[in-house]
């Protein structure tokens, strides 16, 4: 919002005049694209894909972030040794490095574990269902043969 536009609301408010404004909203009569499906639509491949990428995520920042934190804490032995005070603050760097490198990596992993968990989760679903749909066919036969004896 420009100011000048600021400015002539705040003066149709003063004058009792109700401002038409809208925030955060979306435009009346459509928006969105949804159509008439729902907006969200995940497939199994998106899935897999997310998954791979937090998979290779994880391996990759186990690997190279242990390359920042040798070095770092060599950095920071040597200059220790060399009487710096720098040493000892390169040193608690790469101890919180270690920390947040962890996290990262408890945070891939679960993702990568919970989509794992959901396709497995929802191929048990899709067998439940498959079945329950089965066992209805199979009934509502058994009501037509019932009938045309």
């Amino acid at each position: 919002m420009a100011w000048d536009e600021w400015e002539q609301l705040k003066t149709e408010a003063a004058q009792g005049r109700s401002p038409r404004m809208r925030l955060n909203q979306l435009a009346p009569g459509g928006g969105g694209g949804g159509g008439t499906r729902g907006d969200l639509t995940v497939h199994q491949k998106d899935l897999a894909s997310i998954g791979s990428a937090a998979h290779d995520l994880f391996e990759d920042l186990g690997r190279y972030s242990d390359h920042a934190r040798i070095s770092s804490m060599k950095a920071a032995g040597g200059l220790r040794s060399d009487g710096f005070a720098l040493g000892a603050a390169l040193d608690h760097v790469a101890e919180r490095w270690v920390d947040q490198v962890q996290t990262l990596l408890d945070a891939c992993a679960h993702i990568s574990n919970h989509l794992r968990y959901t396709k497995n989760q929802h191929a048990a679903d899709d067998a439940y269902i498959a079945g329950t749909l089965s066992s209805i066919s199979q009934l509502d036969q058994g009501f037509d043969e019932r009938k045309d004896s």
